[in-house]
């Protein structure tokens, strides 16, 4: 698109769940982090990801500019100490920081890490908010101590970041789900740990800077490293008005949205332009999940059994829209590399090249180019740019092969196989105007399949490489006489035999996780049991969902109204992913009526629904068959 950019990213490195890992396996977090870095960076490469500069949050860069960003912070006024109390291992001898505790939500009362209600209202959790502290190596109840720690003014930032969110790019769940958070509270942020592991708090030998302080400031690092080696001035992208774009998950929308801002902006930066928040994944249909199997390895499940690397990006690109879950199974993904890329895309290359090369000697016949070929030509392109530019990614794919679908039908309804017979020169602006669609193909499909469009581009023998070329190239007409080369074909049909021995490997991970996870794993820990006079305090009742709608800026709870017989209670339920509200009402559920009532999001929730968990998805118990509202379980 004639756009100048640099692509940055890297290996956060620091945080609780690297030194945990670290020590599980009895390395240290240097030799851990390096080990992943490099898989990362290799199968990055091998997913043809080209990265500017793909760096790492533990380099020496990273650990001056973060240093550098929290000193002015301190020197403005915008980080302070705070005594808070922490909870603490006596068995382990030392604070727990974030991943290292577990506990209850102090929001909504379900169980959390200790830095996120990972199971429940999705909320970030503070160092000492979590209730009913567990240490996670050692499994002992944890005490509560007090200690300093420091506190970004996260609170001071609230209009600013109203104000802010407003005219943020990219995807509108980010910043709306932002808003909304700032909007019901905004807490100071407390941006120091208890670790020996990360970045060093100014002046503070025996603090860290919380990873999520250090570790988008890997960005700057990253530009820093990259501009350095280049002989540029990294203060053309954080200092001078660059635009900023963050591509990330769309779990981290918090960070990005509210705290990196708010940091960037007490700290004189540039702030983002845009952030593109995206979907998550699922796996045959499975919530994405190491633990249970539901997992596609991209090294050994997929290059390592020779597939093609721009086959892989251009499912998860064309798959759904950005911000929607992106579902991968092995039939989905044999289905669409024969119909899209065999059957279409691969197809029209193919006969165009393979026509010409047997009907005019290789070479791009005499004749006018189709008007009507050319204008459609500009209408993939303007569609595709547009779908780029809204970070629509598969808007910009259909609309490329739309345009294959176009020039297959323009072929056939053309029938140059029979005017070669009666009419050559006809015949001759007929493939002349196949070729042209080809070229455009190429062009626009390049960003997408870069090997295959490379190959592609080598069969029609163009000047440059397709890397290099303009979407507005795809318009410029092909000479008369240019020399083609040796037509191949691009793609190769999966067969159903290819397709089951993949998905076979998978549904094997699938089995052996259910063997780590059977009968020795229920023998990992005793169930607590309770008496039956503490199963009689429950109140347990039948009730019926009368209203039911989502909370705004959650994608997580549903606010319901349910009756139970005397009253009607307002509950918030943590099942929006599993169903939708206009199919819950009328719906007979089982509800803990006398719990305490507490707030998710701002919002009063006066009892709970049972759900049985399958697969990370809530299923609702409901009676067998109806009865009346407040009818109690015995």
């Amino acid at each position: 698109m004639g756009k100048e950019v640099l692509f940055v990213c890297g290996s956060d490195a620091h945080g609780t769940p690297i030194v945990v890992n670290a020590e599980s396996q009895g390395i240290t977090p240097t030799e851990l982090v390096e080990r992943y870095h490099d898989h990362f960076d290799q199968v990055f490469r091998g997913m043809n990801v080209e990265f500017d500069y793909f760096g790492s949050t533990d380099a020496p860069s990273n650990h001056r500019r973060t240093q550098e960003i929290v000193q002015t912070l301190v020197d403005e006024g915008q980080v302070y100490p705070r005594e808070i109390e922490l909870a603490y291992c006596e068995t382990c001898n030392r604070f727990l920081p974030d991943r290292y505790v577990e506990g209850i939500c102090p929001y909504c009362g379900v169980p959390a890490r200790g830095d996120e209600c990972d199971q429940g209202c999705g909320r970030h959790l503070e160092p000492g908010e979590i209730k009913d502290a567990v240490c996670k190596v050692c499994g002992h109840n944890a005490e509560y101590r007090k200690q300093t720690h420091y506190f970004f003014r996260l609170s001071s930032f609230q209009d600013f970041l109203l104000n802010y969110l407003e005219g943020l790019g990219g995807t509108a769940s980010a910043r709306n789900y932002a808003s909304e958070w700032v909007r019901q509270e905004l807490k100071d942020w407390c941006i120091t740990r208890n670790m020996s592991w990360g970045v060093r708090f100014p002046g503070h030998d025996d603090l860290v800077v919380y990873v999520w302080v250090d570790a988008p400031i890997g960005y700057i690092s990253f530009t820093e490293e990259w501009c350095q080696a280049n002989g540029a001035d990294w203060r053309r992208y954080w200092k001078d008005g660059a635009r900023i774009i963050h591509f990330i998950g769309g779990d981290i929308v918090y960070h990005h949205c509210i705290f990196w801002p708010a940091m960037l902006k007490g700290a004189g930066y540039n702030l983002p332009s845009a952030v593109v928040a995206s979907g998550m994944l699922k796996v045959d249909d499975k919530k994405f999940s190491k633990s249970r199997g539901y997992v596609v390895w991209v090294k050994d499940d997929y290059l390592d059994q020779g597939l093609e690397p721009d086959l892989l990006r251009y499912y998860l690109a064309s798959y759904t829209s950005h911000t929607k879950e992106v579902n991968f199974s092995w039939k989905i993904f044999g289905d669409k590399v024969n119909t899209e890329l065999v059957g279409a895309l691969g197809n029209f290359l193919n006969r165009s090249f393979t026509f010409t090369a047997k009907n005019f000697g290789a070479r791009v016949p005499a004749g006018e180019i189709d008007p009507q070929v050319m204008e459609r030509i500009a209408q993939a392109v303007r569609e595709t740019v547009a779908g780029l530019e809204e970070y629509e990614f598969k808007k910009a794919a259909d609309s490329i092969m739309s345009l294959a679908d176009y020039g297959n039908s323009y072929f056939q309804t053309h029938e140059p196989w029979k005017m070669v017979k009666t009419d050559l020169p006809a015949a001759g602006a007929v493939v002349r105007s196949c070729l042209q669609i080809a070229k455009a193909l190429i062009i626009l499909m390049e960003p997408f399949m870069p090997s295959k469009m490379a190959e592609a581009w080598k069969q029609m023998d163009l000047e440059g490489e397709a890397r290099t070329a303009r979407f507005d190239d795809a318009a410029v007409p092909l000479p008369e006489g240019h020399a083609l080369g040796k037509p191949e074909i691009l793609f190769r049909k999966m067969e159903d035999s290819q397709i089951e021995k993949l998905d076979e490997i998978f549904r094997g991970r699938i089995k052996a996780a259910e063997g780590r996870s059977g009968k020795g794993k229920e023998m990992e820990k005793k169930m607590d049991r309770i008496s039956f006079d503490q199963f009689k305090s429950l109140e347990l009742r039948v009730g019926k969902i009368v209203e039911a709608e989502r909370i705004k800026g959650s994608d997580k709870l549903l606010k319901l109204k349910v009756d139970i017989g005397e009253e009607q209670r307002q509950v918030v339920a943590g099942i929006a992913q599993a169903y939708s509200p206009e199919t819950l009402v009328g719906s007979e559920v089982v509800m803990v009526a006398n719990l305490e009532p507490a707030k998710l999001f701002g919002v009063e929730s006066r009892g709970m629904l049972l759900a049985a968990d399958l697969d990370g998805s809530a299923v609702l118990l409901k009676p067998e068959k109806s009865v009346p509202p407040g009818t109690k379980v015995r």
